[in-house]
């Protein structure tokens, strides 16, 4: 994995390992090139900074959930919190790498000095001018794509490089022309030899949705036919493909890389077209920049030696200030604070209890008879809140238990919802909002549903409900409170359904919750008595 924890900040670029992370906070990817996306698939869910078409390939070849991605212009600069709280701040530019599709470099300022990682790219005066690093910043630590830092390695720059494939294709002009690229880069050459040769280039779907991203010249297609140069995988080039397809039209092979290749067959040509700097590209990138340190990108090849004349005076170390560290400190197993702000979700205002379905229960009756159990019982419910069936109540119509004009039936607002028995219900107040889903963290609103409620032991109640059960809301809509039939109070669960919400003290227990029931409902057993006296 050629990533980067840089020590003393909370910042990770190209490194996906969290057990390995440790004070890691803030993530960042380079470019999408396998060896740099180690452990990111489509289950990370951490903040992740980019380019905007780095961006839009993880989610398309990875399936990173968008939620994550956050998406920085290239030749901007960004500030972004290095704390909790926002207190210590940095600057991230990003800086066109010059690799492959949505390559760049992150250019970080902040209490750590200035420092430059370039990930994979290929070095060209133009970077110099850009505005971040034309004003003769002083650059802290330097950390280098060394992949060609071998002096003895001496490659072309790409315009020689690509003349040389141009030559070569001129000496074929009956051939077709395999290409072998990685899946990712090398678009701008591939362009280069279309218009070159006025022939399309055959392209994979993939990869042709790629280019059309890019904006290149209409040049690509996926007919097989079409034109006689083709983009292929690198790993298909080989002893056997080259066999396979002479057999049917004569056919050469190309390899654009600076890595030596064994040539597994006399048609199979690699021209030293690289991606990465060059030896003394390298060399003029730092002398320019003059670091106080170089870190190599590539760990397995060091390349300190080579700069030490180069190099700047090292300066001393800030210290990390408290609120940055007590964010590195953090565990990094609970949601962090800072991201949670990110999303700003709504939150739920849960009121009231969860109730267990009665058919759940066979020796509900029993529980009935026995207070102990029953409280126990309850205490179980009050602890497991299953979230799968949330319904919202906008106004609870409390009515007087003592007043005359009470009719024994329990008036419900007209947006109120009932649920049947067979599920479990969490009663909540919502006022006019919806729900986030926890899959999305999106607000998902619940439309108006009428569910059958059936009492157990109230004939009478059963003669009525044909009159509003199965209908799409529409007594409740039509009418200031839709009634449900007064039952007769023989099951807990319905006793406790049909009592206010706003009834209980702000903080009873489930100790006392059955005493807080019978205590609102004995005076409106009482009232209903004198009525019927």
């Amino acid at each position: 994995m050629n990533g980067a924890l840089i020590p003393h900040t909370p910042i990770a670029v190209d490194f996906w390992s969290l057990r390995r992370a440790g004070s890691a906070r803030l993530f960042f990817l380079s470019h999408m090139h396998s060896d740099h996306t180690v452990g990111l698939s489509s289950t990370w869910a951490r903040p992740l900074y980019c380019s905007p078409i780095t961006a839009y390939l993880l989610r398309r070849r990875l399936q990173v959930s968008k939620q994550w991605i956050r998406a920085l212009e290239v030749g901007e600069s960004h500030v972004l919190p290095l704390d909790e709280f926002g207190r210590e701040t940095m600057t991230v530019t990003l800086i066109d790498a010059n690799h492959c599709p949505g390559s760049v470099m992150f250019l970080f300022e902040g209490y750590f000095g200035t420092i430059l990682y370039t990930g994979d790219f290929r070095y060209t005066p133009s970077m110099l001018k850009e505005p971040t690093l034309s004003v003769g910043k002083q650059i802290h630590t330097l950390y280098l794509d060394n992949t060609n830092c071998n002096p003895a390695l001496v490659l072309p720059s790409q315009q020689e490089a690509a003349r040389q494939i141009v030559e070569l294709i001129h000496k074929y002009p009956q051939h077709n022309i395999k290409i072998g690229l990685y899946s990712l880069g090398k678009e701008s050459l591939l362009e280069q030899l279309a218009l070159e040769f006025q022939t399309w280039v055959v392209l994979s779907p993939r990869r042709l949705e790629l280019v059309q991203l890019l904006g290149l010249a209409d040049v690509f297609t996926v007919e097989e036919k079409a034109g006689r140069i083709h983009a292929v995988d690198h790993m298909e080039i080989c002893h056997s493909a080259m066999v396979h397809w002479n057999q049917t039209c004569p056919t050469i092979a190309i390899l654009p890389t600076s890595r030596k290749i064994h040539r597994s067959h006399p048609d199979i040509h690699v021209i030293p077209y690289s991606d990465h700097s060059s030896f003394s590209e390298l060399h003029a990138f730092v002398s320019a920049l003059k670091p106080c340190q170089v870190v190599p990108i590539v760990r397995r090849q060091p390349c300190w030696d080579y700069f030490q004349d180069i190099l700047s005076p090292r300066q001393s170390m800030s210290l990390i200030p408290d609120s940055v560290q007590q964010y590195m400190s953090s565990s990094s197993g609970k949601p962090d604070i800072l991201w949670l702000l990110e999303r700003r979700p709504k939150r739920l205002r849960t009121q009231g209890v969860v109730f267990e379905s009665l058919e759940e229960n066979a020796d509900q009756s029993q529980a009935d008879r026995d207070p102990k159990a029953k409280n126990e019982n309850l205490s179980g419910h009050l602890e497991r809140q299953p979230s799968h069936c949330l319904l919202p109540i906008k106004t609870q119509l409390s009515p007087d238990p003592c007043s005359k004009e009470w009719d024994g039936s329990v008036p419900f607002s007209e947006s109120q919802e009932t649920t049947p028995f067979g599920f479990s219900v969490h009663l909540r107040s919502s006022g006019n909002e919806g729900f986030l889903s926890p899959e999305t963290g999106e607000e998902v609103g619940l439309g108006p549903h009428v569910v059958p409620w059936r009492p157990q032991d109230d004939s009478a109640a059963l003669g009525n409900q044909s009159a509003w059960v199965g209908q799409d809301s529409s007594r409740s809509h039509n009418s200031k409170a839709a009634l449900l039939p007064a039952p007769q109070f023989r099951g807990p669960a319905r006793k406790y359904l049909l009592t206010p919400v706003n009834f209980f003290q702000a903080r009873f227990s489930s100790r006392g919750f059955d005493q807080q029931v019978e205590k609102y409902h004995k005076p409106l057993l009482k009232c209903r008595q004198e009525s019927t006296e």
